[in-house]
């Protein structure tokens, strides 16, 4: 195609024109990114408030407005977290959104009307996989872990590794192995064990 310009006024519209048209690609293109990051940021939030406290997590609990009852705690292995005018509460095994309501019904009426309480978890406790990976050992987990990255994050397969003998042990039930997939999900605490394949 080719374009004739007849005047200096029609050079100058085409570059307007093109200009524009460049202007609104990157616009849509900035909005996309801007919905995708506001939809990622959604989203675990969503798997946040759904995730099961337990021993090792590190979490920060806010309430709206009061910073005195702001506060970061490391879950021991009694599962027990001192809060101010609540004393010390059990929470492993609560999940976060149970946790933020447990806070929120003990502020209420004696302290505040109306208490905003937000948990987030800022450290998620390991998960462990054992066997024939390339770097076993304890890995900081992430919501949406599955077999097929946890084995990526411990260096991948060794050579004598069986894909078809690969066994998940539950935190709540460490007697109980499961046997899974790669695209099994993992959870905080899980200990993976991938055993050899006969030759």
């Amino acid at each position: 195609m080719v374009l004739i310009l007849s005047s200096p006024y029609n050079l100058l519209s085409c570059i307007r024109m093109k200009s524009i048209k460049y202007s609104i690609q990157l616009l849509v293109l900035i909005c996309c990114l801007f919905n995708l990051s506001i939809n990622s940021t959604f989203a675990e939030e969503k798997v946040q408030d759904h995730y099961i406290l337990g021993p090792g997590d590190k979490i920060e609990i806010s309430v709206y407005g009061e910073d005195d009852l702001s506060m970061t705690a490391l879950l021991g292995n009694n599962g027990i977290v001192s809060y101010p005018f609540l004393g010390e509460l059990k929470i492993s095994g609560l999940s976060v959104k149970a946790l933020e309501k447990l806070i929120a019904d003990g502020l209420k009426g004696d302290y505040l009307i109306h208490p905003n309480v937000y948990v987030h978890v800022l450290e998620y406790r390991p998960f462990y996989i054992h066997g024939e990976v390339k770097q076993p050992g304890s890995y900081p987990y992430q919501p949406g872990l599955t077999i097929n990255q946890a084995i990526a994050i411990a260096g991948g397969l060794t050579e004598r590794a069986s894909t078809d003998k690969i066994f998940l042990f539950k935190e709540q039930d460490k007697e109980k192995q499961l046997k899974v997939n790669l695209n099994a999900q993992v959870n905080a605490g899980d200990t993976i064990t991938i055993e050899q394949r006969f030759f």
